[in-house]
């Protein structure tokens, strides 16, 4: 037995920096970038503390640059700047992080403004995921410092040597490889920096080596924009906000011209630091969605789009930003570690969604009925997978009903129906509406693919309550006079074999014959056919071909004395009642439609 450490060789741990720390290549030019910034809040943190010295109405920038014929990008700002003791601390020492040393020794000092961004000292090796060779140069803030320059090709070895640079701060130039000259494309540069850095706090500027700028008109040249914006809507105070700055964030952000129907501003400082914004868009489809619409930023910087262990995964119908610079971080900064805190930040969206969901049906439900078409899907599915949010929502749980008004499921608890009928195609299940209307019967829409599943969870958690389709509708008891017995056994000859026949007394004379379905019968066909039966051997069908004998046609069929045209009539009458059920087969149709003429041809 025996005890010792682990030897890490740092020629082997190189490489395999440079090719797996980061699952996307670009992202080499959001650690650069934010470095930069770190290093600009470092010296604004000593600045305030009375450590730096400042000019007067000096301002804070990073230049990023590309320059295609000399093969390089650099990246550059003026901010706290390194010694040469300082560099071989944090660029030789991998995984030595300057930003945590920085914060642990400043730890008391709270100022949100000046976050630093860094925390593992690994993001500086990124560069060499698309360089051959990086150069530093560099100039610390200190009064005696003196210029350092620092050079490695992404070995273990490295040179240091007398600096040239004249002004405080820092300089990466990128000697850029020949498997990513994407990198000395402007457009390429300005993508990734649009992507990662767009709401960075410290002005960015890109610059192209072979562009040239023309002067004006008046013979000056017109003043560079950065590509950033410094002040995201999301850092405001809610109540400093506009409808218009809302929307016009939302189209910028999200390229998407649809106005969203509203947004919850989230705003927080304890028991976290969250900021952001989430919208709920109009949907063009039932569950139109694109992974990745919420965008997960930390101190401003994109950290990623696939953020499910911070939003559930019902929420991400939604489009929207969240910054939240606690949440904690793996070394690559891209993905979160799924601890005990994420699942309290993910909690507390969860509760804010819901909580304004409640607020606009308390102050104004007319609006909110206006949004359930767009926001239903989203909710139902977020009560099936999170038995908090049901919780929260359901006495706000819309049912549309057929004249376009709104019933809630707490209010038909209170009305104590203990069955719900529904219609899932107002048009195609008219004669079905009819019989439901005539007995007194309000049935409600549910036509979304989601309904299936929704009304099976809405009976397990209320026990008392049974959702049935208009065609599981049966109106009484089955007549069986001997007049009765002999309509049915005509209708028997014209069915399936195993379907029933019953002659009732519907509550419209207007429908011959309706085809009813049970519930459970149903919802097991759809099990069926969606998961293609899945080895386990379904029930028989149930249909049940239910004769009207109050209909005058009906009433008139066993007086017709010629067998064939009593039997085409019945053969009608049965397809009339599938076509209200369900659509006929290609075949079937075209037998309705032969039979059709020649009972028109009879009737001349």
């Amino acid at each position: 037995m025996g005890k010792g450490k682990i030897s890490v060789h740092t020629d082997n741990l190189l490489p395999i920096i440079k090719k797996w720390l980061y699952s996307d290549k670009d992202i080499f030019i959001r650690e650069l970038v934010s470095n930069a910034q770190d290093a600009v809040s470092k010296l604004k943190k000593l600045s305030a503390l009375g450590e730096a010295t400042l000019s007067d109405g000096e301002t804070f920038a990073i230049h990023v640059a590309v320059n295609k014929p000399a093969k390089t990008l650099t990246v550059s700002d003026n901010g706290i700047g390194m010694t040469e003791e300082e560099v071989e601390k944090y660029i030789n020492q991998i995984a030595f992080s300057g930003a945590e040393e920085f914060m642990k020794r400043y730890e008391e000092e709270k100022d949100d403004q000046n976050r630093i961004i860094g925390h593992f000292g690994l993001g500086f090796y990124s560069a060499f995921m698309a360089a051959e060779r990086v150069e530093i140069e560099t100039l610390s803030y200190l009064p005696d410092a003196t210029p350092v320059h620092w050079s490695s090709d992404g070995a273990v070895e490295y040179e240091i040597t007398p600096g040239t640079r004249t002004e405080r701060g820092t300089t990466i130039t990128l000697h850029i490889a020949e498997d990513s000259t994407d990198y000395l494309e402007k457009h390429t540069v300005a993508s990734v920096l649009g992507k990662y850095c767009r709401f960075l706090p410290v002005e960015i500027y890109l610059t192209d080596a072979e562009e040239t700028v023309e002067p004006d008109e008046n013979g000056e040249v017109p003043a560079q924009m950065p590509v950033n914006d410094t002040h995201p809507l999301w850092l405001k105070n809610p109540k400093d906000c506009t409808d218009e700055e809302y929307k016009d964030f939302y189209r910028k952000v999200f390229f998407d011209f649809n106005e969203p129907l509203f947004w919850i501003h989230l705003n927080v400082d304890f028991p976290f630091n969250l900021k952001g914004i989430l919208y709920f868009p109009k949907l063009n489809h039932e569950f139109q969605t694109i992974e990745g619409q919420i965008k997960l930023y930390n101190n401003q910087v994109f950290i990623a789009d696939n953020i499910k262990e911070v939003i559930p995964e019902y929420l991400m119908l939604l489009k929207g930003v969240i910054d939240c610079p606690d949440l904690p971080l793996n070394v690559s900064r891209s993905f979160l570690q799924n601890d005990g805190y994420v699942a309290k930040v993910s909690g507390h969206i969860v509760k804010k969604v819901s909580d304004k969901l409640n607020s606009l049906f308390k102050a104004d439900r007319s609006a909110f009925e206006g949004y359930w078409d767009d926001i239903n899907p989203f909710i139902k599915y977020g009560c099936m997978r999170d038995d908090k949010f049901y919780d929260r929502v359901k006495d706000i749980l819309l049912f549309k009903k057929l004249d376009g008004s709104f019933v809630t499921l707490k209010e038909m608890q209170e009305q104590d129906k203990k069955e719900v009928y529904y219609v899932s195609d107002a048009d195609a299940q008219a004669q079905y509406i009819a019989l439901l209307k005539a007995e007194g019967e309000e049935p409600v829409l549910l036509n979304n693919m989601i309904d299936n599943h929704f009304i099976s969870f809405l009976e397990y958690k209320i026990n008392e309550v049974k959702f049935k389709r208009a065609d599981a509708y049966v109106t009484g008891e089955a007549k069986e006079g001997d007049a009765d017995k002999a309509l049915a056994e005509l209708f028997g000859a014209c069915v399936p074999e195993g379907m029933k026949v019953e002659v009732q007394d519907l509550a419209s004379d207007k429908v011959p014959a309706i085809i009813t379905l049970p519930e459970e019968a149903r919802r097991y066909e759809e099990m069926s056919r969606m998961f293609g039966q899945g080895g386990f051997t379904m029930p028989k069908t149930e249909e049940t071909l239910v004769v009207n004998a109050k209909n005058a046609l009906v009433q008139k069929i066993s007086g017709v004395a010629d067998e064939q045209t009593r039997d085409l009539i019945c053969r009608q009458v049965y397809d009339i009642a599938r076509l209200g059920h369900k659509d006929l087969s290609g075949d079937e149709l075209t037998a309705f439609i032969q039979r059709s003429t020649e009972i028109m041809e009879k009737m001349i």
